[in-house]
This record gives C-alpha cells, sequence and structure tokens, in this order.
C-alpha cells in the first residue's frame, strides 16, 4: 500500500562491470551521410528540456491519467478491466475501451501512475499544480493505485504468459522502490519465476506464445513449435531486476540465453558490403523445434508481412537490447541495439515524401511518428490529418530504447555516439508531441472534492489518452484488426521518457 516516498536507488543490476565497447561499433560516418540527406535539422541539445517536452510535463497529462483512475474504476472496482486504447472515431471515440484484466496490456495504466507518482515524490518541480491541488491528485493516484494493484499482483504466478514483465513489473517494481511495499516485491519475484519457467534449455530462450491463430494461421502445439517474439526482449529486465534483489544468476543467464537466441534468429543483417556499420532488420516471430532448437520457420503476426519491418517490433528490440547491454555490458547486444537503431532511423529518414505533414512544427516535420510498418504499401488518405498511417506507440518506445543506449555508450566513453542516439531520440519525441500530441487537453478543478476532479479545457473537447495516432494491429489476417487510435503503451512509454530524463538530470 502506497505510504511514504522512498528515496532509494531504482537500479538492482547485475553483471555492473561497465565493460567498454570501444573499437566494436563502428559508428557513424557513413551513416551520418546516408540520414543527412534529409535535410532536416535539429535542435541544440542544450535547450530547455521541460519547455522543449512540455506536453509530456504539462497539468494535462497528469490530469488525464488521474480522471482515468477514477472512472475507469466505476462499477469496475476491484477492475476486471484495464484501459487499453482511445478510438478517434465511432460511436465510441475519445474514451478509454476496457480489455479484459488478463490480457498483456493490464500493466501500463498502473504503470503510468506510478510514473506520475514517482514525479511528485522525487521531482515535485515538474508538477505546476497548486499545493491544495497537488496533494489532492496525489492522493487519488495513491488511493486510486490500491485498486489497479489488486488484480496485477494476483496475476504475478501466471505461466500462460511470457508478458510478465509488461503486466507486473510496470507497476510494482516502482510500488516496491517508491513506497517499500513488501507485497509489491513479492509479486516481482513471484512474476521472475513464473516467467522462468517457460526457458527451454534445448532452445536456449524462454517461450513466447503458446499459440499463434490468425485467419489461415495456426501454430498451436507445444511439443513441435516453440515460438518466440522480438516483443519478448522487453520482459527480460524482470530476469535481470529480480537476479539483483535474490542473487539468483540462473535467472539472468536464462534472459542472457534469450537476448542471444532473439539475435540469432529474428535479426537480418541489412549492412552493406564493405560498410562497418551495422544495419538490422527484424523478423517477428521465430518458430523453433523444441525437441531439436532448429528454427523451423520465420514469419509476422502483427507487421504487414513475414519479410517487411514492423515498426513497433523493430522498437521492440532497439529497446530490449539496449537495456541487456546495460545489463550485462557484453558489446553484442550493444551492436543489436545499434543496428537496430540505426536501421529504424535510416527508414524513417528515407520514407516517402507524404509522411512530412504541412503545417508540422517537429524538427522532421512529423517524419519522425514512423509508418506502422515500414515496408507497408502507403496510401497517403488513409488518415486524413497525419497522412500514412502511423504508430506512434513505435517511435516513443524506440526513443526510450535510444536514450538506454545513449546511456550506456557514454558510460563506455563513446560521447559521440551517445550524442547522436540522443539527439534521435529527442527529435522523435519532439515531432510526436508536435503532431500526435491530443489537442483535446484537460486540466484539475481547484475546488474541495474528496477526489481529485478533472475537466476538459474546453467544454466538451475530449479525448482520453495524451497521444493519438498509435496502430495495436493492422495485419491483414488478424481476427482483431485496430489502429489510429490512443493507445495505453503509447503514454505510459511517453511518460517514461520524461522520467527517465529526469532520473538522469537532464530536465
Amino acid at each position: 500500500m502506497p505510504s511514504s516516498p522512498s528515496s532509494t536507488s531504482s537500479e538492482g543490476a547485475v553483471h555492473s562491470d561497465n565493460t567498454s565497447v570501444d573499437g566494436t561499433l563502428d559508428i557513424m560516418d557513413s551513416l551520418d551521410t546516408k540520414m543527412a540527406s534529409s535535410g532536416a535539422t535539429s535542435k541544440p541539445l542544450q535547450a530547455p528540456l521541460l519547455q522543449r517536452f512540455g506536453g509530456i510535463f504539462a497539468e494535462n497529462a497528469v490530469a488525464k491519467i488521474t480522471r482515468t483512475a477514477v472512472e475507469a474504476l466505476v462499477d469496475n472496482d476491484p477492475p476486471t478491466r484495464y484501459p487499453e486504447y482511445v478510438p478517434q472515431t465511432g460511436e465510441d471515440a475519445n474514451q478509454y475501451a476496457l480489455r479484459e484484466a488478463d490480457f498483456w496490456t493490464c500493466g501500463f495504466f498502473p504503470g503510468c501512475i506510478y510514473l506520475l507518482l514517482e514525479r511528485f515524490n522525487k521531482f515535485p518541480h515538474t508538477i505546476a499544480l497548486s499545493s491544495k491541488t497537488r496533494a489532492l491528485a496525489k492522493a487519488t493516484l495513491e488511493k486510486t493505485a490500491q485498486s489497479w494493484d489488486g488484480p496485477i499482483r494476483y496475476m504475478a504466478g501466471r505461466t500462460d504468459t511470457h508478458d510478465m514483465a509488461f503486466i507486473v513489473m510496470l507497476s510494482q517494481r516502482s510500488c516496491y522502490e517508491q513506497y517499500h511495499d513488501a507485497q509489491a516485491r513479492e509479486a516481482v519475484i513471484k512474476a521472475a519465476y513464473a516467467l522462468h519457467s517457460r526457458y527451454n534449455a534445448t532452445v536456449g530462450a524462454i517461450r513466447s506464445w503458446d499459440m499463434l491463430n490468425q485467419n489461415g494461421v495456426l501454430v498451436d502445439s507445444l511439443t513441435e513449435d516453440f515460438l518466440v517474439i522480438i516483443d519478448s526482449m522487453i520482459n527480460l529486465d524482470l530476469l535481470y531486476y529480480v537476479a539483483g534483489l535474490t542473487g539468483d544468476e540462473t535467472l539472468a543467464a536464462a534472459a542472457t540465453s534469450h537476448a542471444d537466441a532473439v539475435m540469432g534468429s529474428v535479426l537480418r543483417d541489412e549492412s552493406k558490403k564493405g560498410d562497418s556499420t551495422p544495419l538490422y532488420s527484424t523478423f517477428h516471430v521465430a518458430n523453433f523445434s523444441p525437441v531439436t532448437g532448429a528454427i523451423k520457420e520465420l514469419r509476422t503476426a502483427q507487421g504487414y508481412a513475414r519479410d517487411s519491418t514492423w515498426a513497433r517490433g523493430q522498437a521492440w528490440g532497439i529497446l530490449g537490447f539496449a537495456r541487456t547491454f546495460l545489463r550485462t555490458g557484453e558489446p553484442r547486444f550493444a551492436r543489436a541495439a545499434a543496428g537496430l537503431a540505426n536501421y529504424f532511423l535510416l527508414r524513417m529518414d528515407t520514407s516517402p515524401d507524404c509522411v512530412e505533414v504541412p503545417g508540422c512544427n517537429g524538427p522532421k516535420r512529423g517524419r519522425y511518428v514512423p509508418l506502422w510498418d515500414f515496408d507497408a504499401p502507403i496510401d497517403p488518405n488513409t488518415v486524413a490529418d497525419t497522412g500514412p498511417l502511423r504508430d506512434s506507440s513505435a517511435g516513443v518506445i524506440a526513443a526510450n530504447g535510444l536514450l538506454v543506449l545513449s546511456q550506456a555508450l557514454r558510460a563506455g566513453g563513446q560521447t559521440a555516439e551517445a550524442d547522436r542516439y540522443l539527439q534521435a531520440a529527442f527529435d522523435i519525441v519532439e515531432d510526436t508531441l508536435a503532431l500526435s500530441l491530443a489537442r483535446e487537453t484537460a486540466e484539475f478543478v481547484d475546488e474541495e472534492t474528496e477526489v481529485a476532479k478533472v475537466k476538459d479545457s474546453q467544454a466538451g473537447q475530449t479525448f482520453a489518452a495524451i497521444l493519438k495516432h498509435a496502430t495495436a494491429n493492422a495485419n491483414a489476417r488478424d481476427h482483431h484488426r485496430y489502429w489510429n487510435h490512443g493507445l495505453v503503451y503509447a503514454d505510459y512509454y511517453l511518460l517514461e521518457f520524461g522520467n527517465h530524463l529526469l532520473r538522469m538530470g537532464l530536465a
């Protein structure tokens, strides 16, 4: 139960030898030439970041999360459904659609609450509210967090999914670190061992999905199939973290083995002969034999096609490998993260001109809010206000990965490369705020109430999410296709980007 703020360190890393990667990454002269061809310029690093990224730190972001934290519990407490996405059109437009509690996205909204509580507790200068409203908003978030926490902790022992970091860690790690909550710590540890139960030593990996079921596609044998997806890289941090908490190195070893399996299967080498710059695109899914450990097939589930590059999958890879490098110090993971980042940036810079939006005041004019899949056919009329179909969540996830990679490279003395990735992260987020920040804003009502009260800044102008233009799934075979909406994990990673800047002392 949240009770009092903590000032303890948030990292429980293992293998903290900070191995240098000097000489491993020959970055970036040739890539700089390729990417400079877009002609776009970037703002200097020294621009005030609280101002530059005002949309992350504004009252609107706090108000929207607070309002949803209260309203989504109406007739849903304890919650059986969690916020997932906000349609931009249709009869249910502008309000959060709630998804069943055991869906993989359930942890993101509680995670958003704890990101805001981290700001209240550790970075109060970023909360521009009156003292009365500030105290009421914080108390409301702490109270509602207790309701949202309950089912998350109950699910900590699930062994039917690999998404245990998404489901449990995003909120419970923060709850433990900020409030010394013993139940939160227990939930995180239990979730790590539940995830580890899906590890197969023959494959050297953790099973991602038990089944892939789409129109014309069914992969469902637990004895003949072993599905691993690029998204799985994000869940590894749970294993490294709990290895640090408990001293159980078998968790960290499984995470490292899994990262190697992903690197050896779904990464495609796109580098040019004679060019030492790493460039990697990604498949989405690898299917291994659980008996022999051999790769049986490579395919997509959420991208456009088998050999296309699904933008969010690429972004998961950047963030996942950057974190794995930070945890292990192994240069091969730095090279993987850099190669994935280079390709992501290259594909945004070389996307067709129709991705630039007249009037967009971002540094890349909207170019850095990525297409949902870099190889999908483009219909500029698909989304009238922003041109081709995009995925803002992919952009902010990638930006978080670039931030981690920059931090890790700087620790190894590679300041030029670190600056380059940091600037790219800033450009992605600034472009995203310029193009995709919902214009329908919210603010607190400054009055005496039991819980914080929120209103639309303009009466009747409502949009529950912070960002628009995300795409959950546009794969033509999937049974549930939905796109061009607000998305809870787009908002989570936008808020996390801001908090990471604060932790690094950059904002």
